[in-house]
This record gives structure tokens, sequence and C-alpha cells, in this order.
């Protein structure tokens, strides 16, 4: 590999990198989309042994090769870290009592937890809103934490940014990534290269708008890539969105975004890269950028990446990047080709998108899907189709539900939640200056939100409220309810807290409420189990329609309110214009809040500082914890892997349909108390005002195996009715019917495999492991699906689990399944990297046994090396005993 490294000079210091004009004269690089140069030098530099297959990929000589990626570094959330955390004190355990090293169980990158997930709105329009969520959330989540304090202390290479300082894609743009990394190379020199990173979220690729390659990932490959493993992709197919022109006044970064995610949705771009070029990039500043590639897992794109270039200069030297560092960047990226100039050749890609930005319109998507783009003025038309309409409303259930105090009675399709959260769109100061200004020509008018709206302003850092402060916005945000509510992922993620109390009440009677975010998801019941219906919108949007109050008031032509004076409002009476939010974003916006917040990034609130723990190689397990178990499935792992995969005889719990997200399959909202898990829960002694959310229970098997399968969207298409909320299934004898949880203990006690039937995108939605981890639990081996999303595929493989795919055109339906069959699998002996042709056989008792034809897509060995040892964990531990 010697033979391609360089010598580099910046600032009178002398680097070594891997040069790609050594690896590819200069066309030839030029052809490259920049995201498959940033790869090549990863392989090059970290897999040297497979850079000559890839190039061949590359330049278009070969397909279908295996990539290994090895990031240089890691980030967690805490919901996907706690697991992490938890699986990584029982592999010690585990490692231990197998007579190995646990203190080899050890990051070797470095990994930063940002704990953003857990926070919840419970205090809402209240200048004390921030300090009661912070403080509701430590009383409930100390435990928790004081295990993150513990992994300070008994972890290398392990960092944690505290609760209450924000979200982690935006801590990442804001404070962490360095666009080029310094390390030591092979010989001890100083050797630079680009920042390649992961994370375990699947909003990871908004990185890639400041031209670092990063992705999500699982939070068992994240596990894997924390010890040293590579992150395995087939090499990817890269497609390429030409922009021209600019949007037009008043469009916003959430418009495109939600524009590009319906294009893309359409086009099948699972595990595939998207790259955005042509003349219009130059009109397309770093945070439209950031929303765009935020939301690349709406329609299950590895990366949305945009190259570095004169506009991530920019936002370097705005972040308050060290000029030390920024001049390190340029240099670098000039030398390999890797800075995007608008006079250089456009790359080629396997597919191009034309893309006229001043096509693009306002918008909204929803009610159930990222990639239900509706224009403004359709919106009420499209919850009536698809909530109204594919709803059977009770005769017993009204049509408005009346509160004297509310001055008009609430009808289906009011909007109960209005919330200005998450990443997506927090990050982006010209959307949170415009909705500011928005709010404060409404004050001036003397309007308010309407008083069953529950309205909340949950920003990804506390540079937000810092420039917003500074132009006197938050007062005006204020004003209409949106009071500062706390600093993490919050409503986006689930973490709504209870509606308005009159509200609840109506929607436990049937109200159909809406939920307006400025978030990235909304699938059903995800922002709010009683809230059925959720719109994306920017942060203007989510304040015109919580002065609106309803999802039918067209807002391109109705008006919204009345001022004082009986004055019809209509939005284009407060919307500001580009150049009144440039002025401000010009005047208030500055690299110094940037700098002063770095500088307190690892401190935290007093409510952090006040946690200890003492550090140790074994974690001290409590019995009575109703937070952290010794994870149930690292128990009983051999010191020597399976002879053979084998899978006869089995069972087929469930068949469920399209879309079946990670929401639905482990919730992470709220824990009912006439759940299982809030039975147990009560159970073992916990407050019923104390369930928390599923989210925050995941270092605890007993109640995430209890919400599993649970959200109400669920249906067991096996059953024609179902006797509760969420899936069901028949027991092992067939004589009941019982919540899955329960019916699968009747399968685990016969030690007989179960199998889960599906349709298209199965998985899709976020990057949590659980997800997996509960199906294996329950038993389950093998997923069979028309589709699968990238993350959650990967998970199944981390976890054993086998993601099979019907041949094209086939699907579940085909094969008239009632539950009784028994089923076994062929060719599960002779696997290989690539396509594994796979024979289900399916027993009916009186009747000749079918054949179905099915597909195992295995795309590295690394892939085939999980499954074959029974996942990700099971490899690890058994890696270390060597």
């Amino acid at each position: 590999m010697n033979t391609y490294f360089s010598l580099l000079e910046v600032a009178g210091e002398r680097f070594s990198y891997v040069d790609l004009h050594k690896l590819l004269d200069r066309s030839a690089l030029d052809r490259l989309p920049y995201s498959i140069r940033l790869l090549l030098e990863n392989v090059a530099r970290c897999s040297p042994e497979a850079l000559e297959l890839v190039l061949q990929c590359a330049t278009g000589q070969a397909s279908g090769c295996e990539t290994p990626f090895f990031p240089n570094r890691l980030m967690f959330h805490d919901t996907t870290c706690l697991p992490a955390l938890a699986d990584f004190a029982g592999m010690r355990d585990r490692v231990a009592e197998l007579g190995g090293d646990p203190q080899k169980v050890n990051p070797v990158i470095p990994a930063v937890l940002t704990i953003d997930h857990s926070v919840i709105v419970e205090r809402y329009a209240d200048t004390e809103a921030v300090e009661a969520n912070l403080d509701i959330d430590f009383r409930r989540n100390s435990e928790r934490y004081q295990f993150i304090k513990w992994a300070q202390k008994s972890l290398d290479n392990f960092k944690v940014i505290p609760p209450g300082t924000g979200i982690i894609h935006q801590m990442n743009m804001e404070a962490l990534a360095q666009v080029v990394w310094e390390s030591r190379g092979p010989n001890g020199e100083r050797l630079l290269h680009p920042d390649d990173m992961v994370a375990t979220d699947s909003h990871t690729p908004m990185i890639n708008a400041v031209g670092i390659l990063g992705w999500g990932v699982g939070g068992l490959e994240g596990q894997a890539a924390m010890l040293g493993e590579p992150v395995p992709i087939s090499f990817p197919e890269v497609i390429g969105i030409r922009v021209r022109n600019a949007l037009r006044p008043g469009v916003t970064g959430t418009d495109l975004a939600l524009y590009v995610a319906e294009v893309l949705r359409q086009r099948k771009v699972v595990g595939k890269f998207v790259e955005f070029c042509g003349p219009g990039l130059d009109n397309l500043s770093w945070a439209i950028r950031g929303t765009v590639a935020n939301m690349a897992p709406e329609y299950g794109a590895t990366v949305v990446f945009f190259p570095f270039d004169d506009e991530t200069c920019t936002y370097l030297k705005l972040s308050g990047r060290p000029a030390e560092l920024r001049a390190k960047a340029e240099r670098y990226m000039d030398v390999q080709s890797l800075r995007r100039r608008s006079a250089a050749p456009e790359p080629q890609f396997a597919e191009l998108i034309e893309l006229d930005l001043a096509s693009i319109q306002p918008s909204v998507a929803g009610p159930h899907q990222p990639h239900q783009r509706q224009p403004l003025a359709l919106a009420g038309q499209s919850f009536d189709e698809q909530v109204m309409g594919s709803s059977t409303i009770a005769s017993s259930i009204p049509d408005s539900f009346d509160e004297p105090s509310f001055g008009q009675p609430l009808r289906h399709g009011a909007v109960v939640i209005a919330a200005i959260t998450s990443c997506t769109n927090t990050a982006n100061p010209a959307q949170m200056i415009q909705a500011g200004l928005l709010a404060r020509k409404a004050r001036a008018l003397g309007l308010r939100r309407k008083p069953w709206v529950k309205t909340s302003l949950s920003p990804g850092s506390q540079v937000v409220a810092d420039y917003l402060r500074e132009a006197g916005l938050l007062e005006d945000y204020a004003a209409l309810g949106f009071d500062l509510a706390g600093f993490g992922c919050m409503t986006c993620i689930g973490n709504s807290g209870s509606l308005e109390s009159h509200v609840e009440t109506f929607a436990e009677q049937g109200l159909k409420g809406v939920a307006v975010l400025s978030g990235n998801r909304n699938f059903e019941g995800r922002v709010n189990p009683k809230v059925p219906a959720g719109y994306l919108a920017s942060p203007a949007l989510c304040v015109a329609y919580a002065i609106a109050g309803d999802i039918h008031i067209d807002l391109t032509c109705q008006p919204l309110a009345r001022d004082a004076g009986g004055r019809d409002i209509y939005l284009h009476d407060l919307m500001p214009s580009d150049e009144e939010v440039a002025a401000v974003e010009r005047q208030v916006v500055r690299p110094e809040f940037f700098a002063e917040r770095l500088k307190t990034l690892w401190d935290g609130t007093h409510h952090w500082q006040a946690l200890s723990a003492a550090g140790s190689v074994r974690f001290p397990w409590s019995p009575a914890s109703t937070y952290l178990r010794r994870p149930r499935y690292l128990e009983s792992i051999s010191a020597e892997a399976p002879q053979r995969l084998v899978i006869e005889l089995a069972r087929v719990l469930m068949v469920l349909g399209d879309n079946v997200t990670t929401d639905h399959i482990s919730p992470a909202g709220a824990i009912p108390c006439d759940s299982l898990a809030g039975q147990w829960l009560l159970e073992h002694g916990e407050s019923p005002l104390d369930l928390n959310q599923y989210s925050t229970r995941r270092s605890n098997h007993e109640v995430m195996l209890r919400g599993a399968f649970t959200n109400r969207a669920v249906r067991n298409q096996l059953l024609a009715e179902q006797p509760g909320q969420g899936a069901w299934a028949r027991t092992a004898d067939g004589s009941q019917v019982l919540p899955v949880y329960e019916a699968s203990a009747s399968y685990l006690a016969q030690g007989t495999p179960l199998v889960v039937f599906g349709g298209i995108n199965y998985g899709a939605g976020s990057s949590r492991d659980w997800a997996a981890k509960a199906q294996a639990l329950l038993g389950v081996c093998a997923v069979v699906a028309r589709s699968f999303e990238r993350i959650h595929r990967s998970n199944l493989i981390g976890m054993g689990i086998l993601p099979l795919l019907f041949a094209e055109g086939e699907s579940v339906a085909d094969l008239a399944l009632r539950g009784d069959e028994r089923l076994s699998f062929d060719g599960l002996d002779a696997l290989a990297v690539g396509s594994n042709a796979i024979t289900l056989r399916i027993a009916r008792e009186g009747q000749a046994e079918q054949r179905i034809a099915l597909q195992l897509k295995l795309d590295s060995r690394q892939e085939l090396t999980y499954l074959l040892q029974g996942g990700i964990l099971p490899y690890v531990v058994r890696k270390m005993l060597a």
C-alpha cells in the first residue's frame, strides 16, 4: 500500500496521505462521484487487500463487490447506546465466564454518546419548561445516567455529551465533525484522511451536508465497528440529482426535502448512494443541504451526499472551527480532488435526475409517511381521504367534541400538537428565524395559538436558543405558546407527552387529531399514540397551524384567524420575506455562539454534574433494577460456533402487511399502564407516573419483549379478528389467541423456531436494534418479505435472523397460510457472499409438500460470518476468547 502514499505540507507541518491520484488518473477520478472517491480512499487506507476489486467496480469493470468500510469514529444516542453499553457489560461477563479477559471488550475507535432521546415534553407553553422537563427526566432516568457514568470510567475511547445539550446530528455538524481527520500511520507518521464516520441513528446522513461520508447503522453493527470490525456494504450504485436555478421566495429547505423524499421513494434507492451536483448547488445553503441529507432514511438511501465546496468552508468558519483545522481541511480536499468547484467536470452517475429548484412549492407531508407530500391546499383533503376515509367511525363517536373554554367545538382534523422539533429543521437558522418573525407579526396583531394545541420548541442545540435570544425572537415564540421545552429530539421521536387535558379525554372518546411537526417521521401513532395523523412541515408552518388549529384550513387562501379588530389574517400577512430573514440571520448567527457552546460541550447541567458512579471491569447488575438487566441473549453464548445452520419444522408466528416499521415492531413511545410491559413494571414497584418510554427501557429485555408488536397499527393477517390492540397470535397448540409475547412463549417452551412473513419495506424507519433483538428473543429465526429496509436487514443478520426475499412478483398471499403449517428451509448449508437460492418447504397435514423459491442476499463475508456464528455478539465474544 505504501506506493499510494504522498506527502503534504500545511502551514509548515508535514503529513502523509493516501493519494487518490495514484489510484486513478485525473480523468478517471473526475468521472467518479465525490462520495465514491471518499469510499476508495477508505478502502485503500484500511483494506488494501480489497482495493483492486473495488477499483474495478468504481471504474465499471466489475459489479457487486463487497466493500469494507472502516469509520474513524462512531456516534450513539442514548436509546441505542444504553443497550450497546448493556451488551458491552454482558459481553464482559460472558467472556470472563468462558475463561477470557473481559477487559478486551473495549472500544478501539473513539465513540461519542449524545443523550438526546429521553427528555419528554411534559411542561410546555411555560417559561420554566426546560428546567421542569429536565427535572422529570433525571428523576426517571438517573439510574440509566449513572450507568453511562460507569461506562465513562470503565471504557476507553468513550465520551458523553450530557442531557440538555443538543441532538446527536446537530452536535455532530456543529461541534464534532472534522472533515479531515488526523491519525497515526502504519509507521507512526502523521496521517491525514477524510473524517469517515457512522452513527447508530438512521438520520446520520445529515453529516453528508458538509462533505463527510457517513451513514446510519444498526446498534449491533455500531458495536462491531466500535470493536474494530468493518461496516460491510455492497459497492453502491450512485444516483445523481442535478439541480439548477434556485428556490423561489418563501420556499424552504423543508419543501425541497419533502419533494426529494417523494421522488426517491418511488425510485427504489434502498442501499444506494444519492449525490447532488449541478449549478444549482451554489444556491443551496449548508443548512438546506443538512435538511435534505437528514431525510435520507425516509426513502432508504444510504447517503445523500453534498460535496465539500465553498459553502462548506463558509460553514466551518461560521461554526467556530479553528483556523488550523479549516486550513488543513481546505488544503487536503483540494489536493485530493475532493473539493467541488463550479468549473470542474461533473461526475458520471448510474442514473441522473434533473431537478429545477424553481419548481419546488410549499408543502407538507402526511398523514402517515414522510414521502406523502401534499401541496398546502390539499392537506385537509389528504386527512379526509386517508384518515377518515380509511377509518370506520362508530355511530357512538361524535363528529365534534365541545369544551366551552375552547370557544368552538373540536372536529376530526383538529391540530392538537404543533411542535418545532428535530435537528432536521432546527439546525437551519433561516427557517428558525423565519418562524420567529412570523410569530412576531402574529403577536403584534394579537393572535394566539388555539387553546387545544400543545405547542413546543425543542431545538437541536443551545446555539439556536442563543441566536434567537439575541434577535429577541424567543419572546415572540413564547407569545404563541412556543416556549423552549428542552434541547433534544422530544416530539420528533414520540416524546410528546400528554395532550392538553380536555383533548386527552376527547382522544380517548374517538377524536382523530393531527400533529404538525418540523421533524422527519410521522408514522401512525409515532408522535403520540392518541394522535393518528401527523404532518411534517417547516417551523413557520408549525406556527401557522397552531394559530389555525385545524388541518382543514387551506393556508394558501383561507384566513388563519381574526385580529382584535375582526380583520381576517392570512398566512401571507404573517410570512416574512426572504430579505427580512437574511438580514436578521446576518446580524445574529455568529461564530462566537458556536465557539462558546463548544467550550462547555461535555459539562452538562447541574443535574448531570450531581451524578456519580464508580468504574469497574464488570458491571454490578442489580436484580431489582427495572432499567438495567443483563441481556438474556448473551447468557447462552458458547465458546464454539454452531456446527451448521439449520431451520426445520418451524411455525408461522405472524403474517404482516407492507411498510411494517421498526416503530411497529419495537415501540419508542410511552408505556401504558394497562400494557403487558406496564403491568410488569407496576408489579416490580414502579409508580404509574414513571413508567417512562419504551425507548428508555431498552436495557431491560423484560419490558422490550412485552412491548414488541404492540403498536395499534400492527395486524396479524392470520387472524380474522384480534381481541386487542397490536398483533396477537395463536399458541403452539392452537387453543388460544394471545398477545404476541405470550403466544411466542408456548413455542419457545417446545423449542419450535418461528417465522414472520411481511410485505414491502419490512423494517422501514429507525436504526433501533431492539426491532431485531425482540424478534430473536421471541424465537424468530427468519423473516420472509418482499423487501427490507437496509438498516433493519443488517440488524436481523446481526441477531442471527435470516432476511429472506420472495421472488419478484410473489408474496405471502400466494402461500395461503393458516398458521398450522410446518416450515423447513433448504440451502442453508452452502451459503456464500452474493445471492443464495433458498427453498422453503411447507408441510400441511394431508397435503403434498409445497416448495417456494426464496433468496438470501449477503453483501459481505462479514455478514456471512455473523449468520454462521449466530449473530454479531456471539462472534465478538468468541473473537475475544481467541
